[in-house]
């Protein structure tokens, strides 16, 4: 690989542009990166169904927070009895 087609601006905590021709990058067989693709896939997919059921009621429990909280503030609600 020519270093000359990489920008020569290009560094990174000392590493030039002018040494990655040099760098011997090693990488998992396909399989492996397959079968890390797939688990991750996995994950993610459960991760948004909790994600999905969880929403509701976290909206939920927002508009009832922005409801005490406006109660409170144009007195429908009593905090300090509340509160002792």
């Amino acid at each position: 690989m020519n270093p000359e087609c990489f920008d020569s601006r290009l560094t990174l905590e000392g590493l030039k542009a002018s040494k990655l021709p040099m760098l011997r990058l090693v990488a998992r067989p396909l399989t492996e990166q397959d079968a890390i693709v797939a688990l991750l896939d996995r994950e993610t997919a459960r991760i948004d169904a909790v994600v999905a059921r969880i929403r509701p009621a976290v909206d939920r429990l927002k508009e009832l927070r922005t409801a005490l909280i406006s109660a409170a503030a144009t007195g429908k609600i009593d905090i300090q009895k509340e509160v002792a």
